[in-house]
C-alpha cells in the first residue's frame, strides 16, 4: 500500500485478502505479515512483482531477475511468470543467461551497443545464433578446464569471524584452503558474506577472530595477514590482486584516466617527486587493444565509460600486476558474452601460470565449467566445498540455501581442511 494515494481509508484487512488473492492465482509463495527485514532476498523480490500487480500492472518489466536466486528459486519464479502470461500479462525480461532466454521467452529483442539487431521467435533460433547477434561474430561458448598442475597450497584461511557495523555476524568461522594453480570458485546468494570475505582476505576488513596464511612462494616462509593493512601486505612482498565487485567505488577513481587509473599501482616506485608514465601509458593502451575497451583514447576519465568497459580496465590492470593470489568478486557483471569469455580465458591464463585465483561469481553454470573447487556460503558460513564436475546445478542451489542434499553428505570436502586429503575440520 506505500505510496498509494488513496482518499478512503485504508482497509488492512481487504488490502491482506487482495494480496492473497494475488498470491494463489499467481502461485506466489509468501506470507504477507512477514516483516521485510526477515524476508530473504527472493522473498523481498516476490514481494516486489506483487506490488506492482496489487496496482494494476499489466507491463511487467524485470532487470535481472534471477542475478541473486537459487536454481530452485529461479525454477518457482518461471512457474509465476508462466502463470502470469497466461493471465494476459505482459512480460519483459532483461537477462545475460541465454539459457534462461530460451527457457522463459517466447520472442527475443537483440540490442548491441545501443543499437536493435533483431526481434526472433524463441523457438526458431539458438544459443549459437544469439550470441552471434549479440557480438556481431561467432564466439565458442566453451570454456577450457584443464586439471591443476602441482597444486600447493597458497592461502589458508582459519576461523575467519567478521561484524558488520551494527556488531552482526556476517562471517561466522569461515575455513578453507587456495591453492595455487587451480581456480576456487565462490557461490552463495547474494549477501552471504562473499565480498567480506575477499574485502578480509584483502586487508579490508576488520576480523574478530580467525588466521590468514599466506605461503610465500619468494621465500617459503608463512606470513600471517591478519589485521594487516593493504600496504603492509605489499611490503610483505605478498601480491593480491583483488578485483571489487564495486568497480568505481573501491577499484578506480573515476575523474582519472585510464592511464592514471594504471599509475595507481606504480606510482610509488617513481623516483622523488617524479613518476613514470611511460609504463603505465603502454599497459592502458594494451589493455584497451586486448580487451577491446570502447574509448577515445587513453587520456578519456574512467566515469565517461560504460560499466562494462570500466570492469575490462580494473580486471586488466588487476591481472597485470601478476599477482600469486587474484581474487575476482563479479569480474564480468556488466560484460557482454564476448568479454566475458575473454574474461574466463585471462582467469584460466592465470591459472596455468601458478597464480591461486578465488572467482566469485553469480552464474552458477560458469562456476561450474570454470571452477577446480567450488566453496559454497550461505549466510556467512561455508555450507561445503565441493567438485564442480561432480555436482550439479540442483544440489548447489540446496547448498546455497544452507542444505546438504544426502547425496553430497560424504562428497563435501571438509570445511577448514588445511590440507588436500586432511580430514581435520577447523571449522
Amino acid at each position: 500500500m506505500l505510496g498509494l494515494n488513496e482518499h478512503v481509508k485504508l482497509d488492512l484487512k481487504s488490502v491482506r485478502a487482495a494480496v492473497k488473492d494475488i498470491c494463489a492465482r499467481y502461485g506466489f509463495n509468501i506470507d504477507p505479515d512477514k516483516k521485510v527485514y526477515d524476508m530473504s532476498v527472493s522473498e523481498k523480490q516476490t514481494l516486489e512483482i506483487v506490488k506492482v500487480l496489487y496496482r494494476g500492472a499489466d507491463i511487467l518489466i524485470l532487470d535481472e531477475p534471477t542475478a541473486v536466486l537459487t536454481p530452485q528459486e529461479t525454477d518457482r519464479l518461471f512457474a509465476v511468470m508462466r502463470n502470469m502470461k497466461a493471465d494476459g500479462k505482459s512480460i519483459v525480461i532483461i537477462t545475460h543467461k541465454l539459457h534462461e532466454v530460451m527457457a522463459i521467452s517466447d520472442r527475443v529483442a537483440v540490442l548491441r551497443k545501443g543499437e536493435h539487431i533483431a526481434t526472433v521467435e524463441t523457438a526458431h533460433t539458438t544459443e549459437a545464433e544469439l550470441t552471434e547477434m549479440m557480438v556481431g561474430k561467432k564466439v565458442e561458448l566453451n570454456i577450457e578446464r584443464r586439471a591443476p598442475v602441482n597444486p600447493v597450497e597458497r592461502l589458508t584461511v582459519e576461523g575467519l569471524r567478521c561484524l558488520n557495523q551494527e556488531g552482526i555476524p556476517v562471517l561466522r568461522d569461515v575455513s578453507f584452503t587456495a591453492r595455487a594453480g587451480e581456480i576456487l570458485g565462490i557461490a552463495g546468494i547474494a549477501g552471504s558474506g562473499q565480498r567480506e570475505l575477499l574485502e578480509s582476505i584483502a586487508g579490508l576488513q576488520h576480523l574478530e577472530a580467525g588466521t590468514i596464511r599466506y605461503n610465500n612462494p619468494k621465500n617459503g616462509e608463512v606470513e600471517d595477514l591478519r589485521d594487516k593493512t593493504p600496504l603492509q601486505i605489499r611490503e610483505l612482498g605478498v601480491r593480491l590482486s583483488f578485483v571489487p565487485e564495486d568497480r568505481l567505488g573501491m577499484g578506480l577513481v573515476g575523474n582519472m584516466d585510464i592511464t592514471d587509473n594504471m599509475m595507481l599501482r606504480s606510482y610509488r616506485r617513481g623516483r622523488g617527486v617524479f613518476l613514470d608514465r611511460k609504463k603505465p601509458h603502454d599497459l592502458a593502451e594494451e589493455i584497451i587493444r586486448e580487451l577491446e575497451v570502447a574509448t577515445p583514447d587513453t587520456h578519456t576519465p574512467v566515469r565517461r565509460l560504460s560499466g562494462g568497459n570500466v570492469q575490462k580496465v580494473l580486471v586488466g590492470r588487476e591481472i597485470a600486476a601478476a599477482p600469486t593470489v587474484l581474487m575476482a568478486a563479479y569480474p564480468v557483471r556488466g560484460l557482454d558474452i564476448n568479454s566475458s569469455y575473454l574474461i574466463y580465458h585471462l582467469l584460466n591464463q592465470q591459472k596455468e601460470r601458478g597464480t591461486a585465483v578465488l572467482f566469485v561469481g553469480e552464474d552458477l553454470d560458469v562456476l561450474l565449467a570454470l571452477c577446480d573447487r567450488l566453496l559454497v556460503m550461505c549466510g556467512g558460513q561455508v555450507s561445503g566445498i565441493v567438485d564442480p564436475r561432480e555436482v550439479t546445478k540442483e544440489e548447489v542451489g540446496l547448498l546455497m540455501t544452507g542444505v546438504v542434499p544426502e547425496r553430497l553428505r560424504t562428497a563435501v570436502e571438509p570445511v577448514g581442511a588445511g590440507r588436500a586429503g586432511e580430514e581435520e575440520n577447523h571449522g
